[in-house]
């Protein structure tokens, strides 16, 4: 069974060493070694990353994770910590959306049963509410994929 994971999305997307050097700007040879087990420095396995369209490391193998920097470990931990607080937020604000409408909508109902003016707050707040669900849980990915890849292609320019 097959462990390393460039050579997995290689073949996995039907791609040739070639095409992946194409796409990459790296050499055939550098690529055979990474395949064949040797390391790969962070900067080509960026350049890999981004020519597969992801992160740097859903790339890396646990031996190379385990020689990653301690730095760098704990840039990743205060980053899954930023986005858990994120999500946390936004639950909160779920909740607290769901309790004010619904009190708004029994006093509507209670004051003013022929008004409907309970459906204002509810559809501006729930807008809102709705851009940050994406922004927090579909964008978050899809952002720092771009950053990643433009990042890649300014390093590449000469």
């Amino acid at each position: 069974m097959n462990t390393n994971p460039i050579k997995t999305l290689r073949l996995a997307r039907a791609w040739s060493q070639e095409q992946l050097v194409e796409l990459s700007s790296l050499s055939v040879r550098t690529v055979q070694r990474i395949e064949n087990g040797e390391r790969a420095s962070l900067d080509t396995l960026g350049a890999i990353a981004a020519a597969f369209g992801v992160n740097v490391t859903e790339l890396m193998t646990e031996e190379s994770e385990q020689t990653l920097s301690g730095e760098s470990l704990e840039l990743r931990v205060q980053a899954a910590k930023r986005q858990v607080r994120r999500e946390s937020r936004f639950w909160r604000s779920l909740v607290v959306y769901v309790v004010v409408n619904l009190v708004l909508f029994v006093v509507n109902r209670m004051t003013s049963p022929g008004s409907h003016w309970f459906l204002w707050p509810l559809l501006i707040w729930g807008s809102f509410l709705a851009l940050n669900a994406v922004k927090v849980f579909w964008l978050r990915d899809r952002w720092q994929r771009w950053e990643q890849a433009r990042i890649q292609r300014v390093l590449r320019k000469p």
